[in-house]
């Protein structure tokens, strides 16, 4: 079972991978450890141009998100849940990462923009709701979501992403 602590050093442990990542690629990283709200390093070129990282790591094959009306607004109808607007970034060009950690060393890195992250949650969502009338099965209220693995696989390393904000 995880526990806050262990949960705490997964989280640490990808923003130090991908500092180091970024580091290698030639760009300064300066991670956070948690304690900025919207992102968990910023990376900067030779010229100061600076990007805003959130990393979300996980040692098994899926990410959670507590709550994904950060992506878009959720009304209810009864128990049915409908999307609504989707709604803007508060962090100029954030660009998310991904670290599915192996433990072995062998880590895979998956690098989107806010905005297709947002775009991807929302229609997988308006899918799942859609399959269930609208109503969420086990819990018709929650807000949580998931992302696995396998839905990232076109945005498997592509550090380019963050080059390209840095332009």
């Amino acid at each position: 079972m995880a526990t806050g602590r262990s949960n705490k050093l997964v989280g640490q442990t990808g923003e130090y991978l991908v500092a180091a990542e970024l580091s290698r690629r030639g760009l300064i990283a300066t991670t956070f450890t948690g304690n900025v709200p919207h992102y968990d390093i910023i990376a900067s070129n030779e010229s100061g141009k600076h990007v805003s990282v959130q990393v979300k790591a996980s040692r098994s094959s899926s990410w959670q998100f507590s709550n994904i009306t950060q992506f878009f607004e959720i009304s209810f109808k009864g128990k049915r849940q409908i999307i609504g607007r989707l709604k803007p970034c508060s962090v100029k060009n954030l660009v998310f990462v991904f670290v599915a950690i192996d433990p072995n060393g062998a880590d895979q890195y998956y690098i989107l923009r806010w905005s297709s992250l947002r775009n991807m949650c929302a229609r997988d969502h308006k899918a799942y709701l859609a399959k269930h009338n609208g109503i969420r099965p086990k819990r018709w209220d929650s807000l949580h979501g998931a992302f696995k693995e396998s839905a990232f696989q076109r945005y498997k390393d592509r550090w380019d992403i963050i080059e390209k904000s840095l332009r």
